[in-house]
């Protein structure tokens, strides 16, 4: 996994800096507090504590709960697993992430308890205590140690993931536990809501302040001449596809920022329409003497542009908008408009290939992604569109449960110039990629560089051998059998006993008996993630 440090930056680089700036003068103003012994905060950390101690007491249970969570959480269990991360840390050469956690830990840790013995300030005192702890109560050494561990894993998950759903979820599920941890203290009756809320502000502010110092600007660039493209001109088109697109003038004007961001003019817009997907808007684009065509939409979408696109010399970027995303997921390409955009236009150019696709009905185009007839072209089919709008790929599962009928139909694939081969398939999936939603490895040798289209054929004679398929596909195995067979060539013809659906990139494009597909290496630049300058 890539560690990204510019990620920390993002958008708004004044965020930490005031959440640090918050946490500094609250920490402040809770530490004059107590000490001057403010009689309103006195009386409200007396009236928390007595309320919280009425809920735990005479629930042993909870107690017990409570008591397991603070050795779970203990500053030597924090000690112990930061020691850790920043060993690995190292072990990646991840120097300045390692001495980053190394020093915060030690600041926090040791300067909460220096911190204990100049205020003094005694811990809350019960007839009955619910347990027994020692030393001073500001602020709570837990609270510090948890608002150190979660910021620290919290920083960490920001540049080891991208921006999206994911994130912000990690991102909520570190805060949640850290108050859980803080409101441990207050309900076992060994800390006041001051201690925990100043402890939480002191284990956050040092990592964030030692973050900006040690770490910060010193993100791994890759160098300047692998992210040009084109010219050098800096001038982009995108060809979008409305329909994918909530608010189109939103979504331009967060193009028009990032590309400006990177040093890209203003693009020009060209959108599709239902009797032009994109060839027509490409064509347009690369008459205009662009250095990149952008893509925003569906696979269908990114195909049309790929195809205009081939052997122009004119990179293509990805956007992807759809559902399903294949090409993106398998070049590693953001999902999140905003990633992605960074790939656009900060991205290095490599060259993919492009398989043609013809059928006996006369279809006569390409395909980057895979194409396929029989049960796969069948889910395709299928999906309930507006499922698909409601829960995205899942509406695929959906439909797969409702196809795994489809029966076994006799198909002769002919690789190259070898002798034909035969089989009782229920689907033929020729892929230029290998991974399907999910990361789900069908084809996991194929790469969409090597110059060849690799085949699986899939053939269970019942529904039990499904089973047998799952498992081989989820472990990776490569041996072919009777159920599940591999292949690859630069071209595939595949014919059907009779007329069967078909499908390509994951569209349906009807029914059909034969299918022929050739691979062209290399002829289409496509924009991928640059890869970063090495760890020094």
């Amino acid at each position: 996994m890539t560690i990204d440090l510019r990620r920390a930056d993002g958008d708004r680089p004044l965020l930490p800096a005031a959440l640090a700036a918050v946490q500094g003068v609250l920490f402040v103003v809770l530490a004059i507090m107590v000490v001057t012994t403010w009689q309103p905060l006195m009386d409200l950390d007396q009236t928390v504590a007595e309320r919280a101690y009425d809920v735990t007491h005479g629930r042993p249970w909870l107690i017990d709960l409570l008591d397991i969570t603070a050795v779970v959480t203990s500053n030597w269990t924090v000690g112990v697993v930061l020691a850790i991360a920043a060993g690995l840390l190292w072990w990646r050469s991840e120097r300045l992430l390692a001495i980053w956690v190394v020093v915060s830990a030690v600041g926090v840790l040791g300067g909460n308890a220096l911190i204990k013995l100049v205020v003094t300030r005694e811990r809350p005192v019960w007839d009955l205590p619910l347990h027994e702890i020692g030393g001073y109560s500001f602020p709570s050494g837990h609270s510090a140690g948890a608002g150190l561990f979660f910021t620290v894993l919290a920083l960490l998950s920001i540049v080891l993931t991208g921006r999206g759903l994911r994130r912000r979820l990690l991102l909520v599920l570190w805060i949640v536990l850290a108050l859980l941890v803080a409101a441990d203290r207050v309900f076992l009756g060994v800390h006041y809501l001051s201690d925990v809320t100043a402890g939480l502000c002191f284990g956050g502010l040092v990592p964030l302040v030692l973050w900006r110092v040690i770490v910060s600007g010193s993100g791994r660039a890759p160098a300047e001449t692998a992210v040009l493209t084109g010219s050098g001109r800096r001038r982009a088109a995108v060809v979008i596809n409305p329909v994918k697109v909530g608010d189109v003038a939103d979504f331009k004007a967060k193009v028009s920022q990032v590309g400006a961001l990177h040093g890209w003019d203003e693009p020009q817009w060209f959108e599709t329409t239902i009797e032009d997907p994109g060839h027509g808007q490409t064509r347009a684009a690369l008459d205009a003497d662009v250095d990149l065509v952008i893509a925003a939409g569906g696979d269908g979408t990114v195909r049309a542009v790929c195809e205009e696109a081939t052997r122009s010399g004119v990179a293509v970027g990805v956007l992807p908008l759809g559902t399903g995303n294949l090409l993106a997921r398998n070049l590693d390409i953001p999902v999140n408009t905003r990633d992605a955009l960074d790939v656009v236009f900060g991205g290095q150019d490599r060259a993919i290939d492009l398989a043609s696709f013809s059928t006996d009905g006369g279809t006569d185009t390409s395909f980057l992604v895979m194409a396929g007839l029989g049960m796969d072209a069948m889910i395709m089919t299928g999906v309930n569109e507006d499922l698909k709008k409601r829960v995205g790929y899942l509406a695929y599962f959906v439909s797969g449960l409702k196809a795994v009928t489809f029966p076994r139909t006799k198909v002769e694939i002919t690789l190259d110039d070898e002798e034909p081969l035969h089989f009782r398939a229920r689907t033929v999936v020729i892929g230029n990629v290998g991974f399907l939603q999910g990361g789900i490895p069908l084809l996991p040798d194929a790469q969409i560089d090597d110059g060849l289209l690799d085949v699986v054929v899939v053939a269970p004679k019942r529904f039990i051998g499904w089973l047998s398929i799952v498992a081989r596909v989820v472990m990776r195995r490569k041996a072919n059998d009777a159920r599940l067979t591999r292949l690859c060539a630069q071209r595939v013809h595949v014919r059907a006993e009779k007329p069967v659906p078909m499908q390509l990139d994951g569209d349906p494009v009807g029914e059909g008996q034969e299918i022929t597909a050739q691979i062209h290496p290399g002829v289409v630049l496509v924009r991928v993630p640059a890869t970063l300058a090495p760890a020094e």
